[in-house]
Order: structure tokens, then C-alpha cells, then sequence
């Protein structure tokens, strides 16, 4: 399938904390789901414009989709001081509100690693998103530790990506967190890939692209 190409337009959201700064990759007008994408830790260098956030958005914008990425509060140009995960959580939900107000369709969450946690506490429950991405998976990054335990009732169709030798999410930790979920769930490790898929980003492209076309196709 030929890569679609869309414009790129610049905005800001109107965050808890203030504004966010903001890309949308706009989408084929036909497309019946949104999708928003979001970054690692800001603390340590994550913004929208990070290479597997990047990888992610192309691969939903390919199949049409429009694709909302922002900058979480302190990082970029957005507004706000780290808030550990706990604001963070409220810009995801405000990315999410912008989302359904503009498009009125429901919304294919992903992110990568801090984003991936954040947005899947702010997404799980909500009726508005019906697919989840989790990317880089952390269970213990930098002497922070992450729970999933929230995602124990979530009957989303949920597809987790990860290299094989993520040091910030250990192989058997991960597969037995997804191996404790209820389906539908997909879990795929990536091998030779590291946290940020080092060399494997086509493949971690490819894979995301491919479960969100089965998606779309069932949806």
C-alpha cells in the first residue's frame, strides 16, 4: 500500500497546567478513527519529536488516520512543571478531549515508554479510546518503578512492542504483566532491539502498522 501523505499543522492544546504544544498529522477525510501518540520522559529528553513516537505516528498516519502528538507540560514549548506522572496523565485525557471534538471518531491510543504508562492510566477506561499501544514498556527505568495493575479489567484489544534487550522492561517481567491481562492482547518482542528499538525501527513500524490495519478491518 502506497504511504498516504498528509499536511502538518501546528497548534496547542489547552492543558490543566497550561498550553501544549502540539502536531497533527492530518488524515484521509474517510478515515473513521483519530489516533494520538505520546512521547517519553520529558525529564530525560522526550518530546514529540522522539524517533519511536515519530515511527508510531507514520505508521497510523500511513493508513489514513490523522495523528495528534503534543509535548506533556515542561517539555518543549508546552506550559507546566513535571508533575511525576500525575498531570501527565490529565494532559493525555486533555489530548484526548481535543481529539474527539475535532473528529468526532473513536481513538487509537499509543505510546512509548513514560508515554506509554501515562497515557495507558488516562486511556484504559475511557469509552472513547477502543485500542491501546504500548510501546517500550517500562516495569523499572532510572529507579522508577511502574504497575499495571489498572489494566487488570481492561478488555481493549491491547498489542505491547518491546525490545528484546529493554533493560527498563526485562523480558520475563513483561511477559508475565501481559501473561496476567485479559485478552485481547498481543504481545511482540522485537529481537536485538533495545528501549528505544535501536536498528529496529522499520520492524517496530511494521508491527504496529500491521496490528491497527487488522484493527480497522474488524472494527
Amino acid at each position: 500500500m502506497a504511504e498516504i501523505q498528509s499536511s502538518i499543522r501546528s497548534l496547542f492544546l489547552e492543558g490543566p497546567a497550561g498550553r501544549l504544544e502540539a502536531l497533527l498529522n492530518e488524515g484521509s477525510p474517510e478515515a473513521a478513527h483519530s489516533a494520538l501518540v505520546c512521547h517519553p520522559h520529558p525529564l530525560f529528553g522526550g518530546t514529540m519529536h522522539n524517533k519511536v513516537v515519530f515511527h508510531a505516528m507514520k505508521a497510523l498516519n500511513g493508513l489514513g488516520l490523522p495523528v495528534l502528538r503534543f509535548n506533556f507540560r515542561r517539555a518543549g514549548l508546552s506550559e507546566g512543571e513535571h508533575d511525576n506522572g500525575h498531570g501527565e496523565v490529565e494532559d493525555v485525557r486533555e489530548a484526548v478531549d481535543w481529539l474527539d471534538q475535532e473528529y468526532r471518531r473513536p481513538v487509537i491510543f499509543a505510546g512509548f515508554s513514560f508515554g506509554a504508562a501515562t497515557g495507558l492510566h488516562a486511556c484504559c477506561n475511557d469509552e472513547r479510546v477502543p485500542a491501546l499501544i504500548s510501546l517500550g514498556t517500562p516495569i523499572n527505568a532510572e529507579g522508577r518503578s511502574y504497575g499495571y495493575a489498572f489494566l487488570m479489567e481492561c478488555k481493549k484489544p491491547k498489542l505491547f512492542v518491546s525490545g528484546e534487550a529493554d533493560p527498563y522492561g526485562p523480558k520475563e517481567k513483561l511477559i508475565a504483566m501481559v501473561n496476567s491481562l485479559p485478552e485481547p492482547k498481543e504481545l511482540v518482542l522485537i529481537p536485538g532491539a533495545g528501549h528505544f528499538f535501536e536498528g529496529k525501527l522499520g520492524e517496530m513500524r511494521q508491527t504496529v502498522e500491521e496490528w491497527v490495519r487488522d484493527f480497522l478491518q474488524s472494527a
